[in-house]
């Protein structure tokens, strides 16, 4: 995700820095870069309230301020939960505070009488830094509410299928790779009168006779050679000498290694 150089140039920059000459300086540096958007203040109690206003994309910070110093100022920052980046380059000409600037949070140093060709380097870096730091946050927010989207769109095709299975005539079923149902919609519990884990007709439980044996080997042999199958029709005569038929249509199921995972498909009673 590359960062155009007008984008670098369009960032929100603050300086801060209680000597004029200072300021004036760094304000003429970055207008002569071509930097479009610069701000600054000399006193520090400002800052927190114009960075959690503004949002600066990079604060230039001078660490000897009286009142309250860079140090103060820093971890005044640090409370600002809408930011979880440091954006700071601290200004100094302590070299013994370069390191406990760094360790209060900022994420580099410029020294002071400035070199003016170091301070534009270092302010581009950090500034680049900083905007791929941005769009990598944006990317993430835009990432989980593609994600949430996405969970609410299946939930709410799930409740769909749910409501038109509960409606329908037919009914859906799966079954694992040992015959099991592992998934049954509709009433095909109710058609069937007993819980049958297989389509060619074993059972846990016992449930009514008078299946067609015929019927029922031909749908275990299409079955136990992975065969797909559409509108078998089986049958079985109840205790009361009434008849029941049942059309259903399978297909085999294989995972992403094509090894068989079970069977999928429809089914509905047949009115005689």
């Amino acid at each position: 995700m590359p960062i155009d150089a007008q984008d670098i140039l369009d960032a929100n920059i603050l300086i801060v820095d209680d000597q004029e000459p200072n300021v004036a300086l760094l304000l003429q540096l970055l207008g002569e870069a071509g930097y479009t958007r610069v701000g600054s203040t000399m006193n520090p109690l400002e800052v927190c309230a114009l960075h959690r206003r503004n949002r600066y994309d990079l604060i230039l910070l001078d660490l000897q301020m009286p009142g309250l110093d860079g140090f103060h100022v820093m971890e005044g920052l640090k409370t600002n939960a809408a930011d979880g980046y440091l954006p700071v380059i601290v200004l100094t000409a302590q070299p013994g505070h370069k390191l406990r600037a760094l360790q209060a949070g900022a994420k580099d140093f410029i020294s002071k009488p400035f070199d003016l060709i170091e301070v534009k380097t270092r302010i581009r870096n950090m500034l680049e830094v900083r905007l791929l730091y941005k769009r990598l946050e944006e990317f993430n927010a835009v990432l989980e509410q593609t994600v949430q989207e996405r969970t609410a769109e299946l939930r709410e095709s799930e409740a769909r299928y749910r409501s038109l299975t509960e409606l329908a005539s037919d009914w859906y079923w799966e079954q694992d790779e040992k015959g099991t149902f592992t998934r049954v919609s509709g009433p095909v519990l109710e058609m069937l009168g007993m819980r049958v884990p297989t389509l060619s007709g074993e059972s846990n439980e016992a449930g009514p006779a008078g299946w067609n044996e015929t019927e029922r080997e031909a749908l275990r042999e299409k079955i136990a050679s992975r065969q797909p199958f559409l509108d078998f029709v089986f049958s079985r005569i109840n205790g009361d000498g009434s008849r029941q038929k049942f059309q259903v249509s399978g297909e085999p199921m294989f995972n992403q290694a094509c090894r068989f995972v079970g069977y999928r498909g429809i089914g509905v009673e047949l009115l005689t």
